[in-house]
């Protein structure tokens, strides 16, 4: 076989040069090789409602969605959606127009990007921030200015003044998640009201990731930055099926915005995956028409999971900072006597058999994510508190 022609330019974009293999699958192939209980990676270890996952294999049966779905979503989910976010949060979306279906919200957030930025263009990102949000604006040719949540009082929060300073003439965009990944920080009505401001100020365009809308606690309200004056027709607002509903392999995510920004979005995702995820679309439309039991039923478990979690990391030394949202919970390792996640999320496995997340992965400034660690607590009970118990040998 020939050998490659060799060249000297590398093979690899420049603009991915950075990312390499992401630490979720190094992560994930270590708790497999050593048999630990995987905390690392974001997925439930249980399947979502029985009724919505029969409602995939009606539509399966019944040939629906077994061919490409129409472009934008199949009428059902788009009608479903735009129910949805007027039942919740009085926000009217036409949906043949203002509402896009995508291939998970990960789709959503590579279309919005590479449709509304130009090359050069500053986007400000909330650091720590979900990895494929770097990608996504380097693959747009952007460039990401992060504003750093720093911790305050036993949880994440953001510098308003950080964030006015941050931007410049060359911003294009605010990319917001709330609630956040990997912090669990749920933005308030007055960050978010200043965010709005600033947003009309500047006249940016603002991104808004907002997968986990259904998993907030104790006292903690989302609040769409959508709802906020002068905010609807500046936004671009990100939903999941996978966060809500627990089916996160079906890949079904979604957008809604004006007809315009929905139309810039659409041209970039057409040539993406074109169109994903045909039956689960129709399961996905019944699942969002759920009683209200079904959303109550689901946070409130999620809620005593993060309890439980949360106590255990807390018996076992780490210094833990409770989310009031998402299903992930930020821990300081330094009460431990340790300050570099990396080198402790690689050790963890051998050392008492569970699987964590560095954090400084979702940072620029990575000295800023260093001592911090975060773990999953979207699994089953029995298998939290086995975690749980190997963790508290880390000091036995």
């Amino acid at each position: 076989m020939a050998a490659m022609t060799s060249t000297a330019r590398p093979l690899l974009s420049r603009r991915l040069a950075e990312f390499g293999t992401t630490i979720f699958a190094e992560m994930s192939a270590l708790a497999l090789s050593t048999g630990s209980i995987n905390l690392g990676q974001g997925f439930p270890d249980t399947d979502g409602p029985e009724e919505v996952r029969e409602a995939a294999v009606r539509a399966l049966r019944d040939g629906r969605g077994n061919q490409y779905p129409p472009g934008p979503g199949i009428p059902e989910l788009r009608t479903a959606i735009a129910a949805h976010q007027e039942r919740r949060y009085g926000l009217s979306y036409d949906p043949d127009t203002e509402v896009l279906v995508t291939a998970g919200a990960t789709e959503a957030i590579a279309a919005a990007l590479l449709a509304l930025l130009e090359p050069g263009d500053e986007v400000i990102a909330l650091e720590p921030y979900y990895d494929s949000y770097a990608a996504c604006i380097a693959m747009a040719g952007g460039t990401r200015v992060p504003v750093t949540l720093r911790p305050h009082e036993g949880s994440f929060r953001l510098d308003l003044d950080e964030l006015r300073d941050a931007v410049t003439d060359r911003t294009r965009l605010l990319l917001i998640n709330t609630p956040h990944n990997p912090t669990g920080t749920v933005l308030t009505r007055d960050e978010l009201t200043a965010i709005a401001a600033l947003a009309v100020e500047r006249d940016l365009l603002v991104v808004t990731d907002e997968v986990y809308e259904h998993l907030v606690f104790d006292e903690a309200e989302h609040i769409p930055l959508a709802t906020l004056p002068g905010m609807r027709d500046r936004t671009v607002t990100i939903g999941s099926a996978g966060k809500s509903f627990s089916f996160t392999g079906w890949k079904v995510g979604w957008v809604t915005a004006p007809r315009e920004l929905v139309s810039a979005v659409r041209s970039a995702k057409q040539f993406l995956t074109y169109v994903a995820s045909g039956p689960f679309q129709y399961a996905v439309a019944e699942a969002l028409a759920l009683p209200e039991t079904y959303f109550t039923a689901f946070r409130e478990d999620m809620q005593a999971k993060r309890d439980l979690l949360a106590g255990g990391l807390e018996q076992a030394g780490f210094k833990v900072f409770r989310p009031a949202g998402t299903y992930f919970i930020t821990t300081d390792i330094r009460p431990l006597g340790e300050s570099d996640g990396f080198a402790f999320c690689r050790a963890l496995p051998e050392r008492c058999g569970v699987v964590a997340i560095p954090n400084a992965v979702f940072y620029d400034h990575r000295e800023q994510g260093a001592p911090f660690v975060r773990f999953a607590f979207c699994k089953r009970t029995t298998v939290l508190e086995e975690a749980a118990a190997r963790l508290k040998t880390l000091t036995a």
